[in-house]
């Protein structure tokens, strides 16, 4: 992307801290590369984190250094230097400008891959030939800015077109890039399954949600209630005389598991630890199930009054994003892959709207 070309919104140096110092915790954990596709993901994503955080400590530098050798050159009448410091502060600004883009990324999934689908909507065969051309039309946007990206599925229709396809995409950004096409898009045109070359116009669906991996279990030892008990086994010489029967408890979240199926104290104890992994894990997958829900927000049929970007072809050739407003004659060029201009104008609104909500909520809560 360019330079940002509306500069003034705030990069949360607070937020880059605070990952980093968590990034730097969880590739400090022992066993990290006992699962090398994840270390890879922490040790890349830490390393972004940390060339951003010094970016923006030097430009910090940088402009210190040069408002008090500007008040030096000013207070002895030195205007040579000042006409130094003047230049490297336009060096500086167009920095700035870069590092400025960076604040459109601020969302906590923005950097995870994203799982990509578009399924026809409202439209017929007209609505299914129209997902296949969003499709080619992500697929050509995707390569041109070198994000990779995977087909899991296709489902074709039965005359042309395509009922719905799904593909992953990994790289930087890559979520927060596509969050843009989340919605229904419209588009209208001369059919070209319609005999009689009327216009028609049809629907396409798109959800994008952040692909999200089951993070490891860790219990802690110090969040455990342990207790044993004699286990509840058969009489005569069979009784089970020692406490082997284990009970645990996960005290953050009040689950509790037992086992007393084993002989031994320390077998029950392992068969009961994994067991609670079991339990947390999937009390972990049901809240990101619940959380994922609410990023991908209500989901709506793909059909009229719904639309957040509109493509017509027929009577005049425009396409233009509901949400930020932005119009585009060159629809084309749209359907080709040139979506840059669609994409930045949504990751500022994005921004700009956030904004307004923390600005309403300091209101109501003052």
């Amino acid at each position: 992307m360019p330079a940002c070309p509306k500069p003034g919104g705030s990069f949360d140096v607070d937020s880059k801290h605070r990952e980093l110092e968590q990034l730097r915790r969880k590739v400090a954990r022992p066993g990290l590369w006992n699962d090398p596709d994840r270390a890879t993901r922490l040790t890349r994503r830490l390393g972004a984190v940390e060339r951003l955080v010094t970016r923006v400590e030097s430009l910090q530098t940088e402009l210190e250094d040069a408002e008090m050798l500007a008040d030096l050159a000013e207070d002895e009448g030195d205007r040579e230097t000042l006409a130094e410091v003047g230049d490297d502060l336009e060096s500086t600004a167009r920095r700035v400008a870069d590092l400025e883009l960076e604040s459109l990324y601020f969302g906590e999934y923005d950097e995870h891959p994203a799982i990509l689908s578009v399924h026809a909507g409202a439209g017929g065969v007209d609505a299914q030939d129209w997902a296949e051309i969003m499709v080619r039309m992500y697929i050509r946007y995707l390569d041109d800015i070198g994000l990779a990206h995977e087909l899991d599925d296709l489902q074709e229709g039965e005359e042309a077109g395509i009922k719905s396809a799904t593909m992953t995409v990994e790289g930087t950004h890559a979520y927060a890039i596509l969050e843009a096409e989340r919605g229904v898009h419209r588009l209208v045109r001369i059919s070209p399954f319609d005999s009689n070359s009327r216009r028609h116009t049809s629907f396409a669906g798109v959800d994008v949600v952040p692909l999200v991996e089951d993070a490891p279990i860790e219990i802690e030892m110090e969040d455990l209630r342990i207790d044993t008990y004699r286990s509840q086994g058969a009489g005569g010489q069979h009784v089970n005389t020692t406490d082997s029967a284990v009970r645990l408890t996960h005290l953050p979240t009040g689950l509790v598991v037992a086992c007393q199926a084993e002989r031994s104290q320390i077998q029950n104890r392992a068969r009961a630890m994994a067991l609670l992994k079991s339990r947390l894990a999937e009390r972990a997958r049901a809240e990101q199930r619940k959380e994922l829900d609410q990023i991908r927000g209500e989901q709506t049929e793909a059909g009229w009054g719904r639309q957040i970007r509109s493509y017509v072809l027929q009577p005049y050739q425009q396409v233009k994003d509901l949400r930020t407003g932005v119009e585009i004659g060159n629809i084309h060029g749209v359907l080709d892959g040139d979506l840059g201009r669609l994409t930045e104008s949504y990751l500022h609104w994005r921004r700009a709207d956030r904004e307004r909500r923390d600005r309403s909520g300091a209101k109501a809560s003052g």
